[in-house]
């Protein structure tokens, strides 16, 4: 089982020399999702050696060029390895024209099944846009200068098991999975719930949050995740470029992660203004949170274990 974020690309609007446009690729389990494809996000995945076939579904956060132009690649890839499945490309509803030309933008065989899948930008606490056996995938509007929202994969609640408590109790081979499937079983004249040999096991999370200005939908995705990418196009002595352009400084996304209380905060999407180099940033953000990555290109950052 694998669950870890693959950095594909790093830059906002502009690439540099050592970053590329922004891309994202989150595995989980036997899902890739590919978030925010932007120009050369084909190359980059053979330079991260992810391949486009692994990739189940696409989340664009907005339609802004630097978050989409690589879909047609990515697209042609996947066509182009044999892929028969459906892919769902998930996007803010009103954003149908421009997804539409990307995907008819040259002249290719069409016969990878993509569904464009349109977004409605809802407020908190966002709309269920897909659904797995053991995980659910939500979108809440975000506030930038087109329609935007984020995105947030979440695991389903369990229970773990309590080897001593099960063991106590005389339950063990095929009874234990009868017991977590039923919620009760029969052990020697005796019933034994699940509560009674089990523990509450919160389900793992991610949520992607770009370009925005600090807002609740920010917030909602963000609470309580175990990892949170998050764009950090700014350093705070610009904050207020930032607030005109509908982006975070780096130092606000470490506010937003300290306030929502997510683990591990990923930042990226960094303005070329201020050279390559992920320093500042993490500097700047390690101020007010603690677990503090800067992105690099090719980056491969593994959703932390369960508390």
């Amino acid at each position: 089982m694998v669950r870890e974020l693959v950095v594909l690309g790093t830059a906002s609007q502009v690439p540099t020399r050592a970053r590329n446009h922004n891309g994202y690729l989150l595995r989980w389990d036997g899902e890739g999702v590919l978030v925010d494809p932007g120009e050369g996000t084909q190359r980059q995945m053979t330079y991260a050696d992810v391949s486009a076939s692994s990739v189940t579904r696409v989340c664009l956060t907005h339609l802004h060029g630097d978050h989409c132009l690589g879909l047609p690649g990515v697209v042609q890839r996947m066509a182009l390895d044999g892929v028969a499945r459906e892919v769902p490309v998930h996007f803010p509803a009103g954003g149908e024209a421009h997804v539409a030309a990307l995907l008819a933008s040259s002249a290719h065989v069409e016969t990878l099944q993509v569904r464009p899948a349109p977004v409605p930008p809802t407020p908190a606490p966002g709309v269920v846009v897909a659904d797995g056996a053991a995980w659910t995938l939500t979108a809440v509007a975000l506030d930038h200068r087109v329609p935007t929202v984020g995105y947030r994969l979440q695991e389903a609640d369990g229970v773990r098991m309590l080897p001593e408590r099960l063991a106590a109790l005389s339950v063990a081979g095929p009874d234990v999975g009868r017991l977590q499937r039923e919620g009760v079983v029969e052990m020697g004249g005796r019933r034994v719930a699940l509560d009674e040999v089990s523990e509450p096991r919160p389900g793992q999370s991610v949520a992607v949050v770009m370009d925005t200005r600090a807002c609740d939908g920010a917030l909602a995705l963000a609470r309580g995740v175990d990892l949170l990418v998050c764009e950090s196009t700014f350093l705070d002595a610009d904050r207020d470029l930032a607030e005109r352009y509908g982006h975070l400084t780096a130092r606000q996304a470490g506010e937003l992660a300290a306030r929502a209380g997510a683990r591990r905060l990923v930042l990226t999407h960094f303005s070329q203004r201020y050279g390559d180099s992920g320093e500042p940033f993490l500097a700047e953000a390690q101020q007010v949170h603690d677990d503090v990555v800067a992105a690099e290109d090719g980056m491969r950052v593994a959703v932390p274990r369960r508390r």
